[in-house]
């Protein structure tokens, strides 16, 4: 089974306060160890560069940010995604530590990215619903 620790990646040091749908800040901070007032600044700047597709909105850093957004900006970081699920596939892998690589990971979920890191759930909740969540893939610096 995975273990979680309760980590917010410096929001609250950063002085935000309130609820946020953050969690690409987050984990981003987080696995990446870089302050979250910077990641912030990052995202919300290429959120606001989107071109959003016809009747999608544009996203934000507070109120969720769009996957090819974060992709592109975790690319520039020199991450590499590893897909663990195939259209038609089923899930194969699950936010578990025994069914995870060792190492500092983001990884992404239904709805949700999380830093894992070597197999502990660093988030504000144990999104991990039991060790039942399906991994779509993840992202590591290689």
């Amino acid at each position: 089974m995975t273990t979680y620790t309760y980590n917010d990646g410096g929001r609250a040091a950063a002085g935000f306060k309130g609820e946020a749908r953050d969690c690409v800040v987050r984990a981003i901070a987080i696995a990446t160890e870089t302050p979250y007032q910077d990641v912030y600044r990052t995202l919300q700047a290429a959120c606001k560069a989107e071109a959003p597709r016809a009747g999608q909105k544009r996203s934000g850093a507070r109120t969720g940010v769009h996957k090819a957004t974060y992709k592109a900006f975790l690319r520039a970081l020199g991450w590499v995604w590893t897909p663990t699920m195939a259209i038609g596939q089923g899930c194969k892998v699950h936010l578990r530590a025994d069914e995870l690589p060792p190492g500092r990971l983001i990884v992404r979920c239904s709805r949700h990215l999380v830093a894992v890191i070597d197999g502990v759930i660093h988030d504000t909740h144990d999104s991990s619903r039991g060790g039942t969540r399906c991994v779509y893939g993840f992202w590591r610096k290689p």
